[in-house]
């Protein structure tokens, strides 16, 4: 597995829906590259944070700009 893909994958993986062989795949990778280790416990971290806002806690314009990256990142996609 490369970098990339594990970064395509990381979100099935954190939901616990990657088949098994996969997942073996995703692990053995973070477990030999620093990078991956890193970027997925950011991503841990991110989703923990943000699991404790609230809507009213988020600015408006903060909460327009995200609305806004995740809809262009889905358009891409």
């Amino acid at each position: 597995m490369t970098c990339i893909e594990l970064v395509e994958l990381v979100t099935e993986y954190l939901e616990g829906s990657m088949p098994a062989e996969q997942r073996a795949r995703f692990e053995e990778h973070v477990s030999g590259c620093d990078g991956c280790t890193t970027y997925l416990e950011q991503f841990r971290m991110t989703i923990r944070l943000t699991g404790m806002l609230s809507e009213e806690q988020v600015a408006p314009d903060a909460r327009e700009t995200l609305l806004g990256v995740f809809r262009d990142w889905r358009e891409s996609a």
